[in-house]
């Protein structure tokens, strides 16, 4: 059979071509002018406005984390506050038995009321020493005295050798007792030499003791150094703590700061002082706050992780490294709006004003954070040894410090 071909087929004429569509052409028109506009305006908004800004969403909210830990070790009996709850700077939050403690003070006030007793006894020699020195010198004269009457007297055969005898060794005899009764003295005097009851070496020992034991009871009851929330508990009551064991975090929310962890790209404008808005995630765009950069770290989080990067390996790529920047935020506004330790913030740093430092011009002349609760306990061990050292005193004795005597 033979194939049938098909007859071939005319190409089109060209005035059967569709003719352009207009429409066409002017959306394309009207786009490619939007895309133009669009860019102008970006570039616009940059050159006005967005290049005096830097923002990141990589920041967190930092605070202190205040450990209470004892400073001598015992046996928790009583815990005060749990987790979340609030106290304030110098209320206790932890007591410790003080049953030993309470013993080793009163064995110390017993042990300064005896010394003070004790060294009023050495004043007492030293007076009673002189006396006795006194006593001493009288014996001598009358002995020379004696001596002079007996040798003054003309060779009669009146005073026997023998008497002269007792008459010479009575002097000698004499001058050896007023010479050991002067070496006893000396040597009591130097227990006592320029000094007083109060301030004798022996009650100043005694007094540091009292100071020690005092202290060891005051801090049975551990305070909360500054105001905050309880965090982070780990003890329990009928445990055996050492000293320097962390027991709980106190978390002081009203000082909390804000680590913005900025790429190295973006820190060329960044200086001390500037201005920043920031908006956390827990209340979102209601919620603004002010701050104000207070620093810049001095390496990048990678510098100062546990395992640092080792970055001479041939497998080397270059990844852009973030540095933490410190915004210190309003205090009034936190009061309003508290923050948590760890919550998300983005923030946004004004640059307009270039001026200011990067790195800290002079060192600070206040100190970062202070507590004062610790302040009234020496104040109150030395009242108590005062008191101490008053009781056992003579109320009419007035001594001077003596004076050691010449031989």
């Amino acid at each position: 059979m033979e194939e049938t071909q098909a007859p071939p087929t005319s190409p089109p004429a060209a005035d059967d071509v569709a003719p352009a569509n207009p429409k066409r052409k002017l959306v394309f028109v009207f786009m490619s002018a939007g895309f133009v506009l669009v860019g102008v305006a970006v570039a616009i908004w940059w050159w006005l406005v967005g290049r005096w800004y830097e923002s990141t969403e990589d920041a967190y909210v930092q605070g202190d984390l205040v450990a209470l830990t004892p400073q001598i070790p015992g046996i928790v009996v009583r815990i005060n506050a749990d987790e979340t709850a609030l106290v304030r700077a110098g209320e206790p939050v932890v007591e410790l038995d003080r049953a030993d403690t309470k013993t080793q003070l009163a064995h110390a006030e017993a042990v300064l009321a005896q010394t003070i007793r004790r060294v009023r006894q050495l004043f007492a020699n030293v007076e009673a020493l002189r006396a006795t020195v006194t006593l001493r010198q009288a014996e001598l004269r009358r002995a020379r005295e004696d001596l002079a009457r007996r040798t003054g007297l003309p060779d009669s055969g009146a005073v026997s050798e023998e008497e002269l005898k007792h008459a010479r060794a009575g002097v000698e005899t004499a001058a050896a007792a007023l010479q050991e009764a002067r070496e006893q003295l000396a040597a009591s005097e130097s227990l006592v030499s320029h000094t007083t009851t109060k301030d004798h070496p022996d009650v100043a020992q005694a007094g540091a003791q009292v100071r020690a034991a005092y202290l060891a009871a005051h801090r049975t009851s551990l305070v909360a150094p500054v105001d905050g929330y309880i965090a982070n508990r780990t003890v329990q009551v009928g445990q055996q703590i050492a000293a320097g064991t962390p027991l709980l975090a106190i978390v002081p929310l009203t000082d909390v700061w804000v680590d913005a962890n900025f790429k190295e790209t973006e820190l060329a404008h960044v200086r001390i002082g500037q201005p920043a808005t920031l908006i956390s995630d827990l209340y979102g765009d209601d919620v603004e706050y002010r701050g104000r950069v207070v620093g810049l770290a001095p390496g990048t989080g990678a510098a100062f992780a546990l395992l640092p990067p080792q970055n001479a390996t041939g497998n080397w790529i270059k990844i852009v490294q973030r540095l933490p920047v410190r915004i210190e935020l309003d205090r009034e506004q936190l009061e309003q709006h508290p923050l948590r330790i760890g919550l998300s913030m983005n923030v946004k740093i004004d640059t307009h004003d270039r001026s200011g430092p990067t790195l800290a011009p002079a060192p600070s002349t206040t100190p970062a954070a202070t507590t004062t609760v610790y302040d009234g306990v020496l104040s109150a061990a030395d009242d108590l040894v005062t008191a101490i050292i008053t009781a056992n005193l003579d109320p009419s004795e007035t001594q001077v410090a003596p004076q050691l005597v010449s031989k």
